[in-house]
């Protein structure tokens, strides 16, 4: 009988996300999370409700695994401290309990961000990381401990996606999906024209499968993970403007003063937007992914649009459950500070 999977940081965006395409697929399942399991999937995964920083937790939900897939993150709206605790010490002692108890593989949700703001494009996972904020200096620690594990034994792939959207995606997006949705244009930083690529989770969720079936020869490697089809920023944020239908249109703004303006409301505590997202949005930004076509077999099916319009049509079905909630994960909106004011001069 196939042993269970566990997917830390289960009850997330990613998590749920990897949950369905999983047991669609007859895997059987194991979530460990801070956060409670509250899907109608709860009947068919085992879950145990902890903390990837405690060790009576992980070898709770360790015993029996053989394979592992590592998602719980503090995500970069938490505190410097919360994400240095629960990415880097979290996923060391995540890696030491798992050779522990005899685990083979764990495949790592690292993230672009460990490549800092690009300076060029293609990047390559051979090309230099240079995190911008706690949040992406945690990954890259994060995975020095699992180049340190794979010495020690373990199959360690390490995924480095872009930026992924699908049901159950809000955070920042919510942003243009509320504005799309009120009928509002919407602005983007500079003339928009700078090519931007995205990743659709369903697509993210086939590259780990992979990851999880495949030979250690081919898997145990970083690999980028990106659309294969994408377009510029103002292509994105023009597709869902079309999708809600009132006939909204890009903005553009002068990159310089708005990420200036950004900047201060940011220091300020009065937007939700971070030094990753207006540091790069103005950018051009897209990653090779070369080495996932070649050795895992797999080309990114859903395009920047596709994945855009099936998580703008998530939003829009479940909106109205979505009042009233905020928080700093990627499944709940983010408090819009005074951007709520700004939709109203567009």
């Amino acid at each position: 009988m196939r042993s269970p999977m566990l997917i830390t940081g289960g009850a997330g965006f990613l998590g749920i996300n990897l949950c369905r395409h999983l047991l669609e697929r007859g895997w059987k399942l194991r979530s460990l999370d801070i956060a409670p399991f509250t899907y109608p999937e709860r009947d068919r995964v085992e879950v145990i409700q902890g903390d990837i920083r405690v060790g009576a937790d992980l070898d709770r939900a360790l015993m029996g695994v053989d394979t592992i897939v590592h998602c719980a993150a503090a995500l970069p709206r938490s505190s410097a401290a919360e994400i240095r605790s629960t990415n880097v010490e979290g996923t060391h002692l995540l890696l030491e309990r798992a050779l522990q108890h005899g685990a083979k593989r764990l495949v790592f949700i690292s993230s672009t961000a460990v490549y800092g703001v690009p300076d060029h494009e293609p990047i390559c996972e051979s090309d230099p990381v240079s995190g911008v904020g706690p949040y992406g200096e945690s990954k890259i620690l994060a995975e020095s401990h699992c180049r340190t594990f794979r010495e020690r034994g373990l199959c360690i792939p390490i995924l480095r996606p872009k930026t992924f959207v699908g049901p159950e995606r809000l955070g920042v997006f919510e942003l243009l999906y509320d504005w799309a949705y009120e009928g509002r244009n919407f602005p983007v930083l500079g003339s928009g024209t700078n090519a931007y690529q995205l990743l659709d989770v369903e697509d993210l969720c086939e590259v780990i499968e992979r990851c999880c079936q495949l030979d250690d020869s081919l898997v145990n490697d970083v690999f980028n993970v990106g659309a294969d089809r994408f377009g510029s920023m103002r292509d994105n944020v023009q597709a869902v403007l079309n999708r809600a239908g009132h006939g909204g249109r890009v903005i553009s703004l002068p990159l310089a003063p708005a990420v200036l303006a950004l900047r201060v409301l940011e220091r300020l505590h009065l937007s939700p937007l971070y030094p990753w997202v207006y540091g790069t949005a103005g950018r051009k930004s897209w990653v090779s992914i070369g080495r996932l076509k070649e050795r895992l077999g797999y080309t990114p099916r859903f395009s920047n649009r596709d994945a855009l319009i099936r998580n703008y049509d998530w939003y829009v079905a479940n909106r109205s459950e979505l009042t009233g909630r905020r928080g700093v994960s990627h499944r709940v909106p983010w408090s819009h500070g005074a951007l709520e004011w700004a939709k109203y001069a567009f």
